[in-house]
């Protein structure tokens, strides 16, 4: 019927069930599935926190370190863990959708982030440069030379051959509901998304669970979304307009 611009390729470990169906509309979006607001707040937290630290790093200098040296290290020693809190406080996952006559399927997956290993890889191989280069002028830079090129080269080799962190910030699911399961439609008049809402019976369980997914739509673009699903819905479904109670944010 109409499509949402598609910018994301959906992995080969997820396949569409509903694939030999028609699509009635299908789009991708990166997204954070998260409180962002919390997300913010740990990382300002920790970004003064950590320019604490980088001070005490400066204040306590190795025998024969110079002043620019110091200077040099405590940067290099922010830089370095201000880049791993952001990248576990602000990460996104990916979010592809898909609606066909028998409902609404959700991947979502997490790769690993490898251009965060080439950027520390450019980074150190820079910031050594550098260092050799000032160590000319000043010796003390050899030592610089080990705590600032020398952690980034270390924090490189622990991210890239780290079994559990690099499943850590790896995932995939796969969600698949059908039109008659959904108990409310909703349009959030504070995000970009449709919720939609359903009742469920977990495995294992003989009482029913209620639940919500949100579908994480581009600019003005969930009315539309909302639109077309609504058909689908049972009889009697609500269609309301609300506020979504967790903030989520999209490219």
């Amino acid at each position: 019927m109409f499509k949402l611009n598609k910018d994301l390729e959906l992995p080969p470990q997820l396949k569409w069930k509903f694939s030999y169906e028609p699509e009635l509309l299908g789009w991708t979006i990166r997204a954070r599935n998260y409180n962002t607001f919390v997300a913010n707040c740990m990382f300002l937290f920790l970004s003064v926190a950590l320019i604490g630290l980088s001070y005490v790093v400066y204040l306590v200098p190795a025998p024969g370190e110079g002043v620019m040296a110091r200077v040099v290290i405590g940067f290099c020693f922010y830089m370095i863990f201000s880049f791993l809190i952001l990248s576990v406080t602000h990460q996104r996952m990916n979010f592809a959708y898909r609606f066909t006559q028998s409902g609404v399927e959700c991947c979502e997956w997490k790769d690993f982030p490898e251009w965060a290993l080439k950027f520390l890889k450019w980074v150190a191989g820079i910031t050594a440069i550098f260092f050799v280069f000032m160590a000319t002028i000043d010796p003390s830079f050899l030592l610089g030379a080990l705590i600032g090129p020398g952690g980034i080269g270390l924090t490189y080799l622990s991210m890239a051959y780290s079994k559990s962190y690099r499943e850590m910030h790896t995932q995939y699911h796969h969600l698949i509901h059908e039109w008659k399961v959904f108990t409310q439609l909703a349009i959030a008049t504070n995000r970009e998304v449709v919720d939609l809402k359903y009742s469920t019976t977990m495995e294992g369980d003989d009482f029913v669970t209620n639940w919500n997914i949100n579908i994480f739509c581009r600019r003005k673009q969930k009315e539309k979304v909302a639109e077309l699903i609504r058909p689908f819905l049972s009889p009697g479904v609500p269609f309301i307009k609300a506020k979504v109670n967790v903030p989520l944010s999209t490219d």
